[in-house]
C-alpha cells in the first residue's frame, strides 16, 4: 500500500501478546509501519524515541497505565501530532471521559470489530498529516 517516506506508522500498545499480534498483523495488511509495545514504559519510551503517526492504546497495563501514556504524550509539545486510539474493555462513560480528558482523540470498545478499528485509525492518521503540513 503506503512506500516509503509517505508510510504512515503505528505503535500497538498492550500487555496481551494476542491482541498485539492481531493487531500489528491487521495494521501491517493495511499498509502501515507497525512497532509494538508491552507496557506504558515501553511504550512513552517508544513514542518519544520515534513518534508514530498513530498509537493504538490500552489502558489496563502493567508498570504504566493508558492514561498516564495519554498525559505524558499530551504533555510533551514536540509530540502534539501524535494521535491516540484507546482501545480498552472498559466500556463506562466515565473511562471514556477520562480517555478523552487525558489527550485520547479516540475510543474503542473491546471487542471491536477490525473494520472500526481500520476506519478510525485511517482517519486519525490523515489528521497527524494535516498537522505536519
Amino acid at each position: 500500500m503506503n512506500e516509503g517516506a509517505d508510510r504512515k506508522s503505528v505503535l500497538v500498545v498492550d500487555d496481551d501478546s494476542n491482541i498485539r499480534m492481531a493487531l500489528q498483523f491487521l495494521m501491517e495488511e493495511q499498509g502501515y509501519a507497525v512497532r509494538c509495545a508491552s507496557d506504558g514504559e515501553e511504550a512513552v519510551e517508544e513514542i518519544k524515541k520515534s513518534p508514530p503517526d498513530v498509537v493504538l492504546l490500552d489502558v489496563k497495563m502493567p508498570m504504566c497505565s493508558g492514561y498516564e501514556v495519554c498525559q505524558a504524550v499530551r504533555s510533551d509539545p514536540h509530540l502534539d501530532q501524535v494521535r491516540i486510539l484507546v482501545l480498552s474493555a472498559l466500556c463506562q462513560h466515565v473511562a471514556i471521559e477520562k480517555a478523552t480528558a487525558m489527550g485520547a482523540d479516540g475510543y474503542l470498545t473491546k471487542p471491536f470489530s477490525t473494520a472500526d478499528v481500520v476506519d478510525k485509525v485511517r482517519s486519525l492518521a490523515a489528521r497527524s498529516q494535516q498537522r505536519h503540513a
